[in-house]
């Protein structure tokens, strides 16, 4: 069936679905996916900014299979044309091809060889860190129970994964002179540091923090803005940081921590700009019964299970409304977003075989 993967592939490569610009529309890709799916009720709802969804269904299924289509800009660093697909040995290059148009293309070369129930959600707004396609899908009275989320996986079932939580804080101090014998507590910078401090001593402490084959509490601090000049105290600062919590753990309750770390006073606003819960979602107890109920679904399906994973995926949204989920799909995640993406041919041929298996299954 790699010949039609590979067709599949170099039409939906071919579509400028780069987010941003998030310049993505209800033509185009999605003209495209209608035409391959006979037989199948399409539903296409723009949800605005770029933000549109097509479900597709096939008979009477309770399992959803969703993929994004949306990808990375590209960059300079591309040796050729991202938007034409390229085969270089045993890999298809080409923007997406691994995250993770590769799985759409599966999906519509499986289900055009295959007549059983099937369901598919394809989504545009997956890299935006605004997930408005699912979150409208789960507002609506779906009736799925169990999805499939297609992200690259090595073709191995991810039961689990981190939590995201991304984070903006603005410190404040009082404009002065530098040489003042207060600027070492009236600087938002100083603030800042010492928060930033406390924090790296905070997320240190919870190393012994364990889920899944997970260990601990990863946080990053990705930007740091303030001050006017070195001879002036600095009147304030921001800081964006973000952290990836194990499965169990509370984003809530992370956020106090990570609240109470400054001096009094000192924060202006702190304000949570993302978040993406893990997979499994709920506390220790439910998140481990969530974590065996996947479990069971992989193996239901014949599908080898892989490790847990550091990487956050929208399998966590269908988790956290009740659903069973797991993450399957072609590709190795350290090839994505980078220049020249590629997915390996027989990871397709895998991907695509294993569809076509479990389209073919007679429901249960």
């Amino acid at each position: 069936m790699l010949p039609e993967v590979l067709r599949h592939l170099e039409a939906l490569v071919g579509f400028d679905t780069r987010n941003p610009p998030r310049a993505i529309g209800t033509g185009g890709i999605f003209d495209y996916l209608r035409a391959q799916l006979p037989g199948f009720r399409i539903e296409v709802t723009d949800h605005g900014d770029g933000a549109v969804s097509m479900l597709a269904v096939r008979g009477r299924p309770t399992r959803l299979f969703n993929v994004h289509l949306d990808t990375v800009p590209s960059s300079p660093a591309w040796s050729a044309d991202p938007h034409v697909l390229r085969i270089d040995g045993g890999r298809a290059v080409g923007l997406g091809a691994c995250d993770i148009k590769g799985a759409a293309a599966g999906l519509l070369a499986a289900a055009a060889v295959t007549s059983g129930d099937a369901a598919f959600l394809f989504s545009t707004d997956e890299e935006a860190n605004d997930p408005r396609c699912i979150a409208a899908f789960l507002g609506s009275r779906h009736g799925f129970q169990e999805v499939v989320v297609a992200e690259p996986t090595n073709c191995e079932a991810v039961l689990a994964h981190r939590g995201i939580a991304s984070v903006l804080v603005q410190f404040q101090g009082a404009a002065g002179h530098a040489s003042g014998a207060n600027a070492i507590h009236a600087s938002a910078l100083h603030q800042a540091m010492r928060w930033g401090n406390r924090a790296l001593d905070f997320v240190a402490d919870q190393s012994h923090q364990r889920f899944g084959g997970l260990t601990g509490l990863r946080f990053n601090i990705g930007r740091v803005e303030g001050g006017i000049k070195a001879n002036m105290i600095a009147p304030s600062a921001e800081v964006r940081f973000g952290f990836r919590p194990l499965p169990s753990m509370s984003i809530d309750e992370l956020h106090h921590q990570f609240g109470t770390l400054s001096e009094p006073g000192a924060v202006e606003r702190y304000q949570e700009t993302f978040r993406g819960p893990p997979l499994p979602s709920g506390d220790i107890a439910t998140a481990e019964d969530r974590r065996l109920q996947a479990r069971d679904l992989a193996e239901a399906l014949d599908l080898p299970i892989g490790p847990a994973v550091d990487f956050w995926t929208e399998a966590s949204l269908f988790s956290a409304a009740g659903m069973t989920a797991i993450v399957y799909g072609p590709g190795q995640i350290a090839q994505a977003h980078t220049a020249d993406e590629w997915v390996e041919l027989d990871q397709l041929e895998r991907y695509v075989e294993s569809i076509r298996r479990i389209l073919d299954q007679p429901p249960t």
